[in-house]
């Protein structure tokens, strides 16, 4: 006879250090399995190729999630100068080699070419969407897709260190930016080419890779040191403006009414918490100057 795992509303934020070779859906299916989640959701993905930062988001948490998959990002890649592959990084077929003469100031030049706003066409090997089907779908087939160059913004790039023909940086960027592409589109400023030879994101957001935990501890842990690892659900949009509101405000807004704060001017998104400190959603501010929510936790009971 087979029991059914019991599924638990259990809401939070894991800052969760994704090992290499797995997917970012497979990360977030041991992660439910091990909290025995009922609802979860990553907040961007990363290749299997690459490790590092994913926050996972869980229960109510997931309703801010989008916060994070808009965030900045930072990333510590490693790029191999001399050949282009097929997917862009090290998991694909060797396209073209070209020798390699790139001297460290030639490519700190090139560095300084790719930050600020610039396009990049994305990879087939990605994740996009066309007529329903994932590019990368596509590209095991041999089908090439067009694809149009989309703006990203690369913040800053830190040469970590060169040893002639290969190098790491660490790239501050915003959402959307492809690293392989970036590492591709380097390798044609310097004409030798190149491909990502490895990828550890570091942060997302506010959140910080140091404060991560990895599979391995989480399963060493009991459930309730597991939840006791989570921040709390509010912990996506701790950039957003704080606002408290008094408990019969509090009751009226649970149940999707406006309501009133005296003295209260802010433009756009803020958290919403009860004169206890409870999170209780995030509400916008009305032409009127009333309190709408937007997007409101679940209530026990």
């Amino acid at each position: 006879m087979q029991f059914r795992r019991i599924k638990r509303n259990i809401d939070g934020v894991l800052l969760l250090d994704k090992p290499l070779g797995i997917s970012s859906n497979q990360a977030l299916q041991i992660v439910k399995r091990l909290y025995q989640a009922a609802k979860a959701g990553h907040t961007g993905s990363l290749d299997p190729l690459a490790s590092g930062l994913l926050p996972i988001c869980l229960g109510e948490a997931t309703k801010f999630s989008h916060f994070l998959l808009d965030a900045d990002k930072s990333y510590r890649a490693l790029v191999t100068l001399g050949s282009t592959t097929t997917t862009g990084d090290a998991e694909g077929e060797v396209l073209e080699r070209s020798p390699v003469n790139t001297t460290q100031s030639e490519l700190e030049v090139a560095l300084t070419k790719m930050v600020g706003d610039i396009l990049q066409v994305p990879p087939m090997y990605s994740a996009l969407k066309h007529g329903g089907k994932a590019l990368y779908e596509y590209a095991r087939d041999g089908v090439e897709i067009a694809r149009e160059p989309r703006p990203v913004t690369i913040h800053a790039i830190t040469l970590e260190r060169f040893d002639g023909q290969q190098f790491e940086m660490v790239v501050s960027c915003s959402k959307g930016t492809y690293i392989r592409t970036l590492a591709e589109d380097i390798g044609k400023l310097l004409g030798c080419g190149a491909h990502l030879g490895g990828l550890r994101r570091l942060t997302t957001a506010h959140f910080n890779l140091q404060d991560a935990v990895t599979i391995e501890q989480l399963d060493q842990m009991s459930l309730e040191q597991r939840d006791a690892t989570l921040l709390g659900a509010d912990a996506a949009i701790e950039d957003l403006p704080q606002v408290s509101i008094d408990d019969d405000s509090a009751f009226y807004l649970l149940r999707g009414q406006e309501v009133w704060k005296s003295g209260l001017s802010i433009e756009g998104l803020f958290r919403l918490y009860s004169e206890q400190g409870a999170f209780l959603g995030i509400g916008e501010q009305t032409s009127r100057g009333s309190i709408a929510p937007k997007r409101l936790l679940r209530q026990a009971g």
